[in-house]
């Protein structure tokens, strides 16, 4: 190498990374004609990873601290170099910072409905949204799986994969988790549990842990919703089998649940005496059917009346609802303890 070359040559002290720019997981240090000195500083500071890496291949990985770069610091590296003894000239090497601190916040959805295999409904396309939270946590994977030899790797471009990921994992867990669409759509903890276990272990592949995940609604397509509807109209007019009708019926109220509706207090002001839904359901269902049922004659040993089916109630709990007698809180409450029923 040429005086002149040499003089060109720039050398580089300490290696560092700011994060001066949000949203960035993964960082290239740019070398361009630069070469590190040896006995230079690498310092990595909290929340942050570096690796360098020799020709595409991963060497020696740093985590927070200042590390003098010596032979002694960096084994790996020494030895796909084949330095032998100490070395005393500066070097080359791809230097990259990874953020390992929790990305919060985040939020992921189904833009379009998924088809799970459900335990009482059979086969059921469901959209649902929520948040969840991650960071890097093994910087080799993430670089050898996801991020690679690019300059700079974005949250959005890690979330683009892990939305996939996400979306395909939630319908396997689902599909296989023999737990009916209806139980999980009135606990959406439940839901978001059954999913976390299964995502642990996808996020773990590409070096992603996962913090938090939960399930904020859950809801069926409006056009399935609306189809439903009409096939249960049609068997409240004799279209339809009792045991088709049930099975629509169902169908229809676990459409209907709203998961981000499990508020506190949905019943407290009907007083304790309607506590959890259940004296409600009666005395809503009981008092409808007193007021809508044809005039009987009297008879002096009137016969043990006979309990009004679910499906009615429903139907005519919707129709206070539709008039305004009842709030929508009350409505989904008693609805779901006549589900409850319904499906024992």
């Amino acid at each position: 190498m040429g005086i002149g070359s040499f003089i060109k040559k720039q050398f580089i002290d300490v290696l560092q990374w700011n994060e001066d720019t949000e949203g960035v997981l993964a960082w290239r240090y740019p070398m361009q004609d630069f070469e590190i000195q040896n006995g230079g500083m690498l310092t990595v500071r909290e929340s942050q990873m570096a690796v360098f890496v020799n020709e595409g291949q991963i060497a020696d990985v740093f985590g927070p601290g200042n590390h003098k770069l010596t032979t002694q610091t960096l084994p790996v590296l020494t030895n796909l170099k084949n330095w032998d003894k100490l070395f005393a000239s500066p070097f080359k090497s791809d230097v990259y910072f990874f953020s390992t601190r929790i990305q919060t916040g985040r939020k992921w959805g189904t833009v379009q409905p998924i088809t799970i295999r459900d335990k009482d409904f059979d086969m059921i396309r469901v959209r649902a949204f929520g948040m969840y939270s991650y960071r890097i946590a093994d910087p080799r994977k993430f670089f050898s799986e996801i991020s690679g030899t690019r300059e700079t790797y974005t949250r959005d471009d890690v979330e683009e994969q892990l939305r996939g990921i996400t979306l395909a994992t939630m319908a396997s867990s689902l599909g296989g988790a023999n737990v009916s669409f209806l139980d999980m759509a009135a606990n959406q903890s439940l839901m978001a549990q059954q999913i976390k276990i299964e995502l642990l272990k996808s996020f773990e592949k590409y070096g992603v842990g996962l913090d938090e995940f939960n399930v904020a609604s859950v809801s069926l397509p409006e056009e399935l919703q609306a189809a439903l509807d009409e096939r249960i109209s049609a068997g409240m007019k004799g279209g339809l089998s009792a045991d088709k009708m049930a099975g629509f019926t169902k169908y229809q109220v676990a459409s209907s649940i709203p998961l981000a509706a499990q508020n506190e207090g949905g019943l407290a002001g009907l007083g304790a005496g309607l506590a959890a839904g259940v004296g409600f359901g009666q005395v809503l269902t009981q008092g409808m059917a007193g007021a809508m049922a044809p005039a009987m004659p009297v008879v002096a040993a009137p016969a043990a009346p006979v309990e009004e089916p679910i499906e009615a109630r429903l139907e005519k709990l919707k129709g206070l609802l539709d008039k305004g007698l009842i709030s929508t809180s009350d409505y989904d409450s008693a609805k779901t303890e006549l589900l409850k029923k319904l499906v024992g």
